[in-house]
């Protein structure tokens, strides 16, 4: 069977073309969900990625924080380098304090580079559920369960890249769960997948109740059949329910569409959290929590 041909990545907006932020941004103010890439001599993808090697370097992306004035930042191991975190961990080495990492892991990572990683900023592992969609739940769940016991003694906690379907149908288990999750992109739930409303008010009461927390990012991927409207609407709805456990996240450099305006995207939380008490949160307050700034 051949391999489906990857998306191709478009270059970088510059820095300079990016809208500027209409509300004052906290101090501390942090991007929860960005990756970073590498030349591929240095840092090889996976044999089948699903996207050619994007334009997003870290000193590309310091230009957008300077920009925007965002001062703190969260790398997120793309599925483009799986559990090989070499590009993330030399990042986050390079930005200092001012950075933390999401990892991908396997289930035989050592203990010492699962450390290693600890003293090098990471504060979380993703879980790649797209990739495991078509295991059955118990095997999800399992899953789940052997990442949160390799998590848990580090302090970390779990972050979750899943669609929305597999979500939903984890809901009940998820809310057991004895560790601190994020999942992205507001819980990923398109309706062209057959998610409904009742299941979003599910998502909703498990990040009230649980130890959830939902990640106000990517727009865009949910926005692609019902509209932005539809989108801002499921944002406002987090933030009502639970801003003291959202974060945002820019999902720079945005793949395949580099072309975006990550200025633009920031300015959406002044619609989704009008109150700038909430927005502290969201940018700030939360994050320093979560990550450990």
């Amino acid at each position: 069977m051949n391999a489906i041909a990857p998306l191709v990545s478009q270059p970088m907006r510059p820095a300079t073309s990016l809208e500027r932020p209409t509300f004052a941004l906290p101090e501390g103010a942090c991007d929860a969900h960005m990756h970073v890439f590498g030349p591929l001599e240095t840092y090889p993808s996976v044999r089948h990625p699903q996207y050619t090697l994007p334009d997003g370097t870290l000193s590309q992306y310091k230009q957008v924080m300077e920009t925007l004035g965002l001062r703190k930042f969260i790398i997120v191991q793309p599925s483009f380098y799986d559990t090989d975190n070499r590009c993330l961990i030399d990042a986050l080495k390079a930005a200092g304090d001012a950075a933390r990492g999401i990892v991908m892991i396997d289930p035989d990572t050592p203990e010492k580079m699962l450390r290693d990683y600890r003293d090098a900023g990471v504060r979380g592992v993703r879980l790649d559920l797209f990739k495991r969609r078509d295991l059955p739940l118990p095997e999800i769940r399992e899953f789940i369960l052997n990442s949160a016991a390799m998590a848990a003694p580090l302090g970390w906690h779990l972050q979750f890249y899943a669609p929305g379907y597999v979500v939903r149908d984890l809901l009940d288990f998820l809310a057991t769960l004895d560790i601190d999750f994020v999942i992205d992109h507001m819980g990923y739930m398109l309706e062209e997948d057959g998610l409904t409303e009742a299941d979003f008010d599910r998502l909703l009461s498990l990040l009230k109740e649980g130890r959830c927390w939902l990640k106000a990012s990517a727009p865009y991927r949910l926005a692609k059949k019902r509209g932005m409207e539809a989108v801002d609407e499921i944002a406002k709805a987090i933030v009502r329910a639970a801003p003291e456990k959202t974060i945002w996240g820019s999902d720079w450099p945005h793949i395949p569409e580099g072309g975006r305006d990550t200025g633009a995207l920031l300015n959406q939380l002044a619609l989704w959290a009008p109150a700038p008490t909430d927005r502290r949160l969201i940018l700030a307050d939360n994050p320093k929590k979560l990550f450990g700034f």
